[in-house]
């Protein structure tokens, strides 16, 4: 570590803390989730590619879930 005094920081609002709060848990849950596959893996090995899904299918069909979101909320605004 520097011996060099930390920087001034400037407060948060609590709209933009709440804000920062609330992306800061979402990106642990994402990686969280990730380190159960990692762990998952080490402890079984890999999933079988016989029980998989093609990247194409899923590709698809998260395609057609962004479409039908981007329709709900252009039926909103």
């Amino acid at each position: 570590m520097s011996e060099q005094p930390a920087p001034e920081r400037q407060p948060l609002d609590a709209a933009a803390a709440d804000a920062v709060r609330a992306y800061a848990a979402n990106e642990r849950a994402k990686t969280d989730l990730l380190a159960s596959v990692l762990e998952d893996i080490a402890a079984n090995g890999y999933p079988s590619p016989d029980g998989g899904v093609p990247w194409e299918t899923a590709r698809d069909g998260h395609l057609a879930e962004l479409a039908d979101l981007a329709g709900e909320q252009a039926r909103v605004a």
